[in-house]
């Protein structure tokens, strides 16, 4: 069975290369593409199951134990991220059969999607920080080329702006590795969680401790390191936007929640507070920055930041309830914010244009009106949508640990971003069409890019009327995220 665990990542990356072999002939990659995506999600539903029912799985590549060779390492949490993945890989290529432009296709866009898609799951699957550092650069690499791929004014200028930022954290990161490894010789998380609480100095391993929060918060998009999101996740075509603020931001989330369980576990240093003050201050900056758009990918880029904000309050309240809450939330937010994104191509595919000031009547198209409506209000929390049990269960949390202004914070800002899917609402659906606009474009909508948005709707639908299952599964990665010995010792076994 650990064998499978390569499978979400070699995977992809064969498909690239086969991608590459044909790459003037679109209908070969479109069809290798479904193949691929199909097989990634299979490949990770059939991880969850075994490790839910047979324990931690590690594969150690080559031969070499650890903490000497690459560790590939599954617990519920990265099961669960390679599942999720596989089923925003599978819409996002199904949409794409449609919106992706043949010129796109010939400058690379299939090879680059599965690049990125390895690299992603390599990083939620890594068991040592180097190569989570070689992963996120492969992502670096596919997202910034992927970003400029039509190669408009606003693509280069969001790219720069994009590659720039994440470079920088990239050599924080980079500092952070040189530390740790100078502090333990070693670089395997599991083994740094033996070693780091043998340092002699508290003081260094919190001041290291930072550095990656920095690196991390950077790329997942917390206040004050966010600005690049907005100004760039807007310019590519909507499959690629789709896939980005799903994912992407995400890995971000995940690398903060894996190495503040694993290796930094707070202690009274004041970095717990730090954290905790981040995920407030992102959740209000987020949702006021969404408040101000008048551009539906623009509101949903900032009302990325805003979720980013609850995720990280769950990690940074670090009680079982919280863990679970934030397990649950990026679950949640990774089907919504992706589908959201992919409404917004139909959107603009019936109505001519993302800007809110131009657009008019869309509630005549029904079925557009319903897609939107459902993970639209899922996002704002509306009962009983997957949103509405995510953040209760944080807010929950955080009444129980007595952080009674960050529960409001908690509250005010679903609120708030009940105002900014009202805006889209009102201004999109239910005002007519502007008299200074043409009628609205009457191409039909092809089922290739209705089809993926109707599935996420339905998977949206059932998390927030059968939640038990997924909470269940939430409340298991969390306890073993709070407990960590059994992940420790699956990978480096009686070493010491």
């Amino acid at each position: 069975m650990n064998g499978l665990l390569v499978a979400p990542i070699i995977v992809p990356f064969a498909a690239a290369a086969l991608a590459l072999l044909g790459r003037r002939r679109p209908l070969f990659q479109h069809v290798s593409a479904l193949t691929v995506a199909a097989i990634h999600l299979v490949a990770g539903g059939w991880l969850l199951y075994q490790v839910h029912h047979q324990g931690i799985a590690v594969l150690q590549l080559g031969g070499w134990p650890a903490p000497f060779g690459i560790a590939l390492v599954a617990d519920h949490l990265s099961a669960l991220m390679v599942l999720i993945t596989g089923v925003v890989y599978g819409a996002v290529v199904v949409y794409s059969r449609a919106e992706i432009s043949a010129d796109d296709i010939r400058r690379g866009y299939y090879p680059l999607v599965h690049i990125l898609v390895g690299g992603i799951s390599g990083a939620f699957l890594t068991g040592d920080l180097f190569n989570l550092y070689v992963w996120f650069e492969v992502m670096l690499m596919a997202s910034f080329a992927l970003l400029v791929l039509g190669r408009t004014r606003a693509q280069i200028k969001g790219g720069v702006t994009y590659v720039v930022i994440n470079l920088f954290a990239t050599l924080l990161f980079l500092t952070g590795l040189g530390l740790v490894y100078g502090m333990t010789g070693t670089l395997n998380m599991a083994h740094l969680h033996l070693k780091l609480r043998a340092v002699a100095n508290p003081g260094q391993v919190a001041a290291v401790s930072v550095l990656f929060l920095t690196a991390f918060g950077i790329k997942s998009g917390l206040f004050p390191l966010f600005f690049w999101l907005p100004a760039s996740y807007h310019t590519p075509p909507v499959a690629v936007s789709a896939i980005f603020s799903g994912l992407l931001t995400k890995v971000g989330v995940y690398a903060l929640i894996r190495t503040f369980t694993l290796l930094f576990p707070f202690d009274d240093n004041g970095v717990r507070e730090l954290v905790l003050a981040a995920a407030a201050l992102t959740m209000i900056t987020g949702v006021l920055g969404a408040a101000a758009q008048s551009d539906i990918r623009r509101i949903l880029s900032f009302h990325i930041i805003s979720q980013v904000g609850y995720m990280i309050l769950g990690l940074g309240l670090f009680t079982p309830l919280a863990l679970a809450g934030a397990v649950f939330y990026l679950l949640h937010h990774i089907v919504v914010k992706a589908n959201l994104f992919l409404i917004s191509g139909l959107i603009r595919q019936r109505g001519g244009s993302f800007a809110l000031n131009r657009i008019g009547g869309m509630y005549a198209r029904g079925l557009v009106a319903l897609l939107f409506f459902i993970p639209a209000f899922s996002l704002a929390g509306f009962p009983p949508l997957s949103g509405f049990w995510a953040k209760m269960i944080l807010i929950r949390a955080s009444l129980d640990s007595g952080q009674f202004a960050l529960a409001g914070v908690a509250a005010a800002v679903g609120l708030l971003t009940v105002y900014s899917m009202t805006k889209i609402w009102n201004e999109a659906f239910w005002k007519p069409m502007p008299t200074t606009e043409t009628a609205i474009v009457q191409n039909r909508v092809s089922i290739w890019m209705t089809a993926p948005v109707v599935a996420l709707v339905l998977l949206t639908v059932c998390i927030g009327f059968w939640p038990e299952p997924f909470v269940q599964l939430a409340r298991t990665a969390a306890e073993e995220l709070l407990d960590p010995m059994a992940y420790v010792y699956t990978v480096v076994g009686e070493m010491r």
